[in-house]
């Protein structure tokens, strides 16, 4: 008789999983989604923020703001450039030893997990501006 008592409540143990799995599943996807992007947008925040910090080095050199945006192109090889613009102040006319040069660096990634773009805006904005002083 324990045996015949033991096969019942295996099987009502196994509908009970797949009940609490079919509960939980969505849950856990959405955050290892939620990783993933994190995980994105913060490679992509620190890449845009090392490129305008190496634009405006050059521009305090004395590069021409096609040696800058060649440096920053340079520096987001692993990014989309047609995603990213690029705005350097002053012109470079008027940039003048002693004077501060500000390198903004605008990047826009786009979601890949369909499901989060009600929690996080689609395109992701980041921005990133350096400012140095002229040598």
């Amino acid at each position: 008789m324990a045996n015949v008592t033991n096969k019942n409540i295996s099987k009502n143990c196994k509908g009970q999983t797949l009940v609490e799995m079919a509960l939980v599943l969505p849950i856990l996807l959405l955050i290892i989604m939620g990783i993933v992007e994190f995980g994105r947008i913060f490679n992509a925040y620190l890449i845009v923020t090392n490129a305008s910090r190496e634009g405006a080095r050059v521009a305090v050199v004395g590069g021409t703001d096609s040696d800058i945006n060649n440096s920053i192109t340079n520096t987001t090889v692993t990014l989309k450039p047609e995603n990213m613009s690029v705005n350097i102040t002053p012109i470079e006319e008027s940039r003048t030893r002693g004077s501060q040069v500000t390198v903004n660096v605008h990047y826009q990634i786009e979601m890949i997990c369909p499901i989060l773009n009600g929690i996080i805006p689609n395109p992701f904005q980041i921005n990133s501006s350096t400012v140095m002083r002229m040598e």
